[in-house]
């Protein structure tokens, strides 16, 4: 079971949008030499919606040959289509990546049973350990403890991100799948409680900008060290919160050229981060230590 921080990480991108190579390389390096214990390209913060089939592999791919098993890779998967969701699944298990994240399919609403069949089948199709995705707040779906309990039965499934920012539904999970079934928080404000309460980490876009310190915080909950914990989360807040000033990626992208770490490039329909929120930013980012 993977454990700690594991960060949901940006695509970095050139001024005209296309993907950086060398500064993805080089954020991988940063993220393993701070403590970072897994990472998960091409999610929601990687940008997925904006990248075509052929680059999401590409960046799959490369992720895979620059962490060369120092550390897991966690390929974001997931698709509001099952048939390209196995077909990106099965792009990652060729790549080499050790599981894969898969999101509720978007947009087109499915039920709990139509939730159920969409992730059977794709652990039918390819023999890749999944990691759940919940995020209702961005997919307008909320796949329920209930169905995840169904899911976890299967050998293949194997955790959850589960970013509703609630904790008594972590504890619903935990309750119904049991301690062998992989909890992440996706949502970094509430991550400290979850863990506290005994999930196993965080899936994290704050780790993308403070990874070092993200990481701290996880050893010290996964540890039981919850005044060290809550200590380390309290210079965080501020970036828990800010970076959400604008939909994720718009602000975390902003804050990584700030700080010299990638270039200011970002995909339409996502656009550069709106200059008035750039002072609120930029004291959270002081707050935490990372400017």
């Amino acid at each position: 079971m993977i454990t700690g921080s594991i960060v949901a990480l940006v695509t970095p991108m050139h001024a005209d949008g296309g993907i950086d190579w060398a500064k993805l390389a080089s954020l991988i390096e940063w993220h393993i030499e701070s403590g970072t214990a897994a990472i998960v390209p091409v999610g929601t913060t990687g940008e997925s919606a904006t990248v075509n089939v052929s680059e999401h592999c590409s960046v799959i791919e490369k992720t895979v040959a620059t962490v060369a098993g120092r550390v897991p890779v966690i390929a974001g998967t997931g698709a509001n289509s099952t048939e390209e969701a196995i077909e990106l699944t099965a792009a990652a298990k060729r790549a080499g990546a050790d599981a894969c994240l898969l999101v509720t399919p978007y947009y087109n609403k499915p039920t709990q049973e139509g939730l159920y069949l969409h992730y059977k089948a794709i652990a039918a199709a390819v023999a890749l350990p999944q990691v759940l995705y919940n995020v209702p707040g961005r997919t307008a779906c909320d796949m329920q403890p209930e169905t995840v309990a169904r899911l976890a039965s299967n050998e293949l499934i194997v955790g959850i991100k589960e970013a509703t920012g609630d904790l008594e539904r972590g504890r619903r999970v935990r309750e119904l799948c049991g301690d062998d079934f992989a909890i992440y928080s996706g949502d970094d404000e509430t991550a400290c409680d979850l863990i506290l309460q005994g999930a196993n980490g965080t899936i994290s876009v704050t780790a993308n900008v403070a990874p070092a310190k993200m990481a701290a915080l996880c050893r010290a909950a996964l540890g039981g060290n919850a005044d060290e914990a809550r200590k380390l989360d309290a210079e965080l807040q501020g970036l828990h919160r800010k970076l959400f000033l604008e939909s994720n990626p718009i602000p975390v992208k902003w804050a990584l050229a700030e700080m010299g770490l990638i270039e200011a490039g970002i995909r339409l329909p996502m656009t550069p981060f709106s200059e008035k929120f750039h002072g609120e930013l930029r004291e959270a980012m002081t707050q935490a230590g990372v400017i």
